[in-house]
């Protein structure tokens, strides 16, 4: 296995930046509603996670879940978003947008890495729309013509692991003109796997562990119907947050 394998790290909040980066990350992608598959982060948490760490961070700007084909005011609602991640201190943005038909959509996607600016080192990452494309090899070709500099994927499956045979075609027909990022189900038990198949350089992962916020034990006791309420409404207390531990496996698994 090669040494060195960059690790990006998918967070939400500024804890799990400081986490995540004190565990050995590489770079972090910064996201809302994980359980979502990840949207647009608070400019409130932008601003925590930036002053809790100085690795690089990639910042999603995605409105809302259930796919990648926006109207114009949600699209106008990205670039708004796109500009005020880069103003206040994201270091690229990962984005991806498709038509009806679920092809890229390149027109709005050049608008995007415009506004972007890769020409001041900021970085453009293509996310896992691209594998609801029907034609991943054209896909490719049309981030790499775009100058998408990375693009996230699972291979077309759910999980890297099971897709790894589409990664590393992906990678070895890129010749190095887009960097791969293989995603989904990675841990620290799979990783050397997945790179033995792919031959990848880099990986992104969750990593992540339920939490517990024990506010719910200090109020007064309801009847079951009113407890089962709020527990539905506040997820029973628990929360997940990244994992020092699985992200210092995962270091020692790739180094």
């Amino acid at each position: 296995m090669p040494s060195g394998v960059l690790l990006e790290i998918c967070i939400a909040s500024p804890e799990d930046a400081a986490t995540a980066a004190g565990a050995g990350a590489d770079r972090l992608e910064l996201n809302a509603a994980l359980e979502l598959g990840g949207l647009t982060p608070s400019l409130g948490t932008l601003l925590e996670t930036r002053s809790a760490v100085r690795v690089p961070i990639v910042a999603m700007a995605r409105p809302r879940p259930g796919g990648f084909h926006y109207s114009a005011a949600e699209f106008k609602t990205i670039c708004r978003d796109v500009d005020l991640l880069l103003e206040n201190g994201a270091d690229g943005i990962a984005f991806g947008i498709l038509n009806d038909q679920g092809v890229i959509d390149t027109a709005r996607c050049r608008q995007l890495i415009e506004r972007i600016g890769t020409d001041a080192g900021k970085q453009c990452v293509f996310h896992r729309a691209f594998d609801f494309t029907p034609d991943p090899f054209t896909a490719m070709e049309q981030l790499i013509d775009l100058g998408i500099r990375r693009v996230m994927t699972s291979g077309q499956q759910p999980t890297a692991l099971q897709g790894a045979g589409l990664i590393a075609d992906l990678i070895r027909r890129s010749a190095g003109r887009i960097e791969i990022l293989p995603a989904s189900g990675i841990r620290p038990a799979n990783a050397a796997e997945i790179i033995s198949l792919t031959h990848c350089t880099q990986l992104h992962g969750s990593l992540r562990e339920m939490k517990t916020d024990n506010s719910l034990n200090a109020r007064p006791k309801l009847s079951l119907r009113g407890q089962a309420s709020l527990q539905n409404a506040d997820g029973e207390g628990s929360f997940q947050g990244t994992s020092a531990q699985l992200v210092t496996e995962m270091v020692a698994a790739l180094r």
